[in-house]
């Protein structure tokens, strides 16, 4: 399997690759539609020129020579053939001097040779290099009074002046510039995906300590972050699922273990009937608070997993709020508590059933941790945009720290608490309000009371009177 580091090169050589072949093509593109007629014809103007000059000011056949040596030394390669067949070379000579038949039609019939135009060459634009008699413009001219044809071209290996040479080293830099730096850059680029890789494989064997250093400013230094908030809140996780896990064991162990101890005694047959009376009260009380308990964690494992069944309805809250009040009327006068409330008669879409809960679990707390003879008032009032509902007691009250808390599964305040109640109460009275897009909200102080605010969007509508 090729890595990213691999991959990277071979997409980038390949780039480059293609992309010359392209520069190549649309090169001989413009080389063959256009450049190589200018250049023919360039080539065409300069040699007319020269059999000029050889016409008006060197009519004598002996300056023929060093005139034509003098150009071949500027640069040129010259080709010279008469009538009678006498030919000459100025300049550096050809590789290949068979003279096509278009090109004797300069002597005989007075013709212009256009070879540049028409040379064709298997590698296209290359062939603008080939040194054959055939690759030339051909002018004719007289002199004294015999016909002759002149071939020209330039003199390749002159035209690579030093300029030429500098910049041909400059692309030949660039490339080898260009193709380190992207090796270097995509060895720079992998290596915190490297990391990141590593620093996976430590999470996959729950290492959630494993250091991630990537100091970067780009979005892999963005990933890295993500991935070190990640590894954070999985930390966080398993240490809570580990916590959550030990705080099942030991709530279930507790009411098991007393059910086991009372059902021996009552099997050893040396009870009398007070005592049986007793303990199959204890055991029927331990039975509900582990039957309790299974419900409360199988309502919170559906919430987590939004696989509980919302049945939404249009609910009369103020109605139900005082249901739940009558439902523990004698637990609130064992206690002697007072209950005041102001419930406006509020109807909105909700499920019932887990909205009950709520008031169940918040009224029952306030009566369980409320002052003998105390007092619980509840509100229930909306605005524009909410719906507010107050619970508040005169009871014992929490710290700041404890109230930071108190929606965590099995938290429980202090030991007074722990003797009943599954500490579940309240996570599902916040999993419950979450679900639908309210807010909870806690104050407390200890001796003085608590108080627990509850704000849901408005979608309610009055009750018509």
């Amino acid at each position: 399997m090729r890595t990213l580091y691999q991959k990277f090169i071979v997409a980038t050589l390949a780039i480059l690759i293609i992309s010359v072949t392209i520069g190549m093509i649309l090169a001989n593109f413009i080389y063959m539609s256009s450049t190589k007629q200018k250049m023919d014809q360039q080539n065409v103007e300069i040699a007319q020129t020269i059999t000029l000059n050889l016409e008006s000011m060197h009519s004598d056949h002996s300056s023929l020579e060093p005139y034509l040596e003098s150009i071949g030394n500027l640069g040129y390669q010259i080709y010279v053939v008469n009538e009678s067949g006498e030919e000459a070379y100025f300049g550096k000579p050809f590789t290949k001097t068979e003279l096509p038949k278009e090109a004797k039609k300069v002597v005989l019939e007075k013709e212009i040779y256009h070879g540049m135009s028409n040379f064709s060459n298997k590698f296209l634009m290359m062939g603008h290099f080939s040194n054959d008699v055939k690759n030339t413009v051909g002018v004719p001219f007289t002199m004294s009074g015999e016909q002759y044809g002149l071939f020209l071209r330039p003199d390749n290996k002159l035209l690579f002046s030093d300029i030429h040479m500098i910049l041909a080293w400059f692309f030949v830099a660039v490339t080898v510039v260009s193709i380190s730096g992207v090796i270097l850059f995509a060895k720079h680029l992998i290596q915190p995906i490297t990391k990141l890789t590593e620093a996976t494989r430590e999470i996959t064997r729950e290492n959630f300590l494993y250091p991630l250093k990537i100091d970067r400013n780009d979005e892999l230094g963005q990933l890295a972050a993500s991935f070190n908030n990640m590894q954070r809140q999985l930390q966080h996780n398993d240490e809570a699922r580990k916590s959550f896990i030990n705080n099942v064991s030991h709530d279930f162990q507790s009411p098991l273990m007393n059910i086991r101890g009372y059902a021996e005694l009552l099997l050893s047959q040396n009870v009398n009937e007070l005592e049986l009376k007793e303990y199959l009260q204890i055991i029927d009380h331990e039975s509900k608070r582990l039957s309790n308990l299974t419900k409360q964690l199988l309502l919170l494992t559906s919430l987590d997993q939004n696989t509980y069944p919302m049945m939404i309805s249009e609910v009369q809250l103020d109605e139900q709020i005082k249901q739940t009040i009558r439902r523990y009327q004698w637990r609130l006068q064992e206690k002697e508590i007072e209950v005041s409330y102001k419930l406006s008669p509020i109807r909105m879409k909700v499920d019932g059933e887990l909205i009950s809960n709520v008031w169940d679990n918040l009224i029952t707390n306030a009566i369980k941790y409320n002052a003998h003879g105390g007092n619980i008032w509840i509100s229930l009032s909306k605005s524009d945009a909410f719906i507010t509902i107050i619970v508040k007691d005169s009871g014992i009250g929490m710290s700041k720290k404890d109230v930071t808390q108190i929606f965590d599964r099995f938290y429980r305040v202090d030991s007074s608490r722990k003797s009943d109640g599954t500490g579940l109460g309240l996570s599902i009275v916040k999993q419950v309000i979450d679900l639908h897009g309210g807010e909870i909200k806690v104050d407390s102080e200890v001796g003085v009371g608590t108080t627990f605010i509850i704000i849901l969007p408005n979608k309610e509508r009055k009750l018509e009177e």
